[in-house]
């Protein structure tokens, strides 16, 4: 595994975490979860095996949002930073927008591709698929 160290938080600075390698992947996510939860048209997510991160001051607090899905936010300012889930399980995804550094990890592919808003067009070269992606 590289040695490649990310840092990030939320706007308030009360949860900071760092994760360490290479994410399992970095995508776009069209999903309507995930657009509301984040009041936004579609949200970049780096997904990570669990041992891969640790928070350094705070942690988030936790909402679940379907079954078996929960998602992580800063209870103090509402920042969104994680999402769990019984289907990925060992996996944690983060909000690329919360790194320090967002610039650092480029989304690679679209997801749930059946549910982008049609005005929205973004990294639209990259490959995409209608619902969750196939994993191997």
């Amino acid at each position: 595994m590289p040695d490649q160290q990310l840092e990030g938080g939320c706007q308030c600075g009360a949860v900071r975490y760092r994760v360490e390698g290479e994410p399992v992947m970095a995508a776009l996510c069209h999903c309507s979860m995930c657009r509301r939860a984040n009041a936004a048209p579609a949200v970049a997510w780096a997904m990570y095996a669990q041992p891969q991160l640790s928070f350094l001051a705070g942690s988030p607090a936790i909402y679940e949002s379907s079954p078996g899905a929960q998602r992580g936010f800063c209870a103090r300012c509402g920042t969104q930073i994680s999402f769990t889930a019984d289907y990925i399980p060992g996996l944690i995804d983060i909000t690329i927008g919360s790194l320090d550094q967002p610039e650092l990890l480029a989304p690679t592919f679209h997801y749930w591709e059946s549910k982008r808003l049609p005005w929205l067009h973004v990294a639209d070269q990259l490959p995409s698929y209608p619902e969750f992606p196939p994993t191997e």
